[in-house]
């Protein structure tokens, strides 16, 4: 694969790969307090501001943004993963954004997720020193329900039914550019782009078999955790995706694996005996030839020694952020365990609204600053929901299960206006930013 993606990109486009300084946003630029404020990103805005900005220009601007201050007039070749040793995911912020929910929405037709994400890595804080900030993806295998299509806001698009063996959603990818830039090219250039801007990626997965299909050439299959043939191809799913730069994947439905406190268990299909989970997760790692890889576990806290075994670093709905006090108790209590830690839960995929923007700002201050020792700081999830609102009358569980447009006019563009909060939303983003002002460099 050609190691420079993000220059295919731009050709792919028809645009230039030498680079230009972008300042059409300097007004919203915000920098870390301390470390010379090298840590930059955009906020004070709404997502569309940059949803409906050319490729070129927002790439012009990541590199803008750049943390050395050094100006790369074309992308650099070789774009490394920021370094936070193996185990950085037990303390780093995961921040998890439906990329199908932002893509280009054309009549019924949905693409380019992942190019629009491309367009919002200016808009999301780099990591810190202590600690990664990292984005979670929610789709990057085709959807059963209806993948590449939008639909009526009544109508079940659910993003937790995958087929695996199947290439990438054509939610996320452009077919219209696939003779120039493969699907996996485009998901390498986001990579090496977040990369860049020094924010870890990894992606949402299930493991419930009745809501996994393969495919084949000539048919699909129910998948079944019992048919060592379905199993290799899930490893090597996962696989191929570290091997294009994701570093992190967080499962959903972990705490129920092996059978374990299944009297709450909302999937559907069998699950991953716990062996069974061991062998896939470190296999995953011995094959992509990455130590460093960071499993999270939904719901997979409690039993703090199961989890770890298992091979995971963090999982969520443990605690939430809004007892300051009760978290920088949980920090402390876990500062010598530097593999594994519950997160701090800001918000999670199963929310349907009730928190509000100022319960949601204090839960950030808490997962930001609620420890002794900023080396001790507890992992953290949070939703798009929690650093750009959404419209009031969705939200992030409705999103996750249907994928309707909410444009006016037919245009994307006004989808891309509409699916946000609008003034109140901007004034909560520069809330968020001026948190991590403050975060970033302690």
């Amino acid at each position: 694969m050609n190691s420079n993606c993000v220059n295919l990109l731009l050709k792919a486009f028809n645009k230039d790969i030498l680079l230009n300084k972008n300042e059409d946003f300097s007004a919203n630029v915000y920098f870390s307090e301390g470390c010379n404020g090298r840590k930059k990103w955009i906020a004070d805005i709404l997502p569309y501001e940059l949803l409906i900005v050319d490729i070129k220009k927002i790439i012009d601007l990541i590199m803008t943004l750049s943390e050395g201050n050094y100006f790369y007039c074309e992308f650099p070749d070789n774009v490394k993963t920021p370094d936070y040793s193996d185990n950085w995911g037990r303390f780093a912020n995961y921040i998890e954004i439906n990329n199908r929910a932002i893509a280009k929405m054309s009549n019924e037709r949905c693409c380019c997720g992942i190019i629009n994400l491309i367009k919002l890595l200016p808009a999301i804080p780099p990591s810190a020193n202590h600690w990664a900030n990292c984005i979670i993806i929610s789709q990057i295998f085709p959807n059963i329900y209806g993948d590449g299509y939008n639909k009526q806001k009544d109508i079940e698009n659910s993003i937790y039914g995958i087929k695996i063996n199947a290439d990438y959603s054509e939610n996320i990818i452009s077919n219209e550019i696939k003779d120039k830039i493969t699907q996996q090219q485009q998901i390498k250039a986001f990579c090496d782009l977040a990369h860049f801007r020094g924010i870890k990626v990894g992606f949402r997965t299930v493991i419930s078999a009745d809501q996994i299909k393969i495919v084949f050439d000539d048919r699909e299959e129910n998948f079944s955790w019992q048919n060592s043939d379905h199993v290799e191809i899930y490893i090597n799913e996962a696989v191929k995706l570290m091997k294009l730069g994701f570093e992190a994947m967080f499962i959903d439905s972990a705490k129920h694996i092996g059978g374990y406190d299944c009297k709450h268990y909302s999937g559907v299909g069998a699950l991953p005996s716990y062996s069974q989970m061991q062998y896939i997760l470190n296999e995953i790692r011995k094959r992509s030839s990455k130590t460093d890889i960071s499993f999270v576990g939904e719901k997979s806290t409690g039993d703090f020694e199961r989890f770890q075994n298992l091979g995971l670093n963090s999982g969520t709905d443990y605690i939430t952020g809004d007892d300051f006090d009760k978290v920088k108790m949980l920090s402390d209590e876990f500062k010598y365990n530097r593999i594994y830690a519950p997160g701090v839960e800001i918000e999670n995929d199963n929310y349907e609204g009730g928190i509000t923007y100022e319960q949601r700002l204090n839960r950030i201050n808490t997962a930001l600053f609620a420890y002794n020792c900023s080396s001790d700081k507890l992992p953290s999830f949070m939703q798009m929901n929690d650093i750009f609102p959404l419209r009031y009358d969705t939200n992030t569980h409705e999103i996750m299960m249907k994928n309707p447009s909410y444009s006016l006019d037919g245009s994307s563009e006004s989808h891309y206006e509409n699916l946000f909060a609008k003034d109140d939303g901007r004034n909560y983003n520069r809330k968020v930013a001026e948190l991590f002002v403050r975060a970033l460099c302690l």
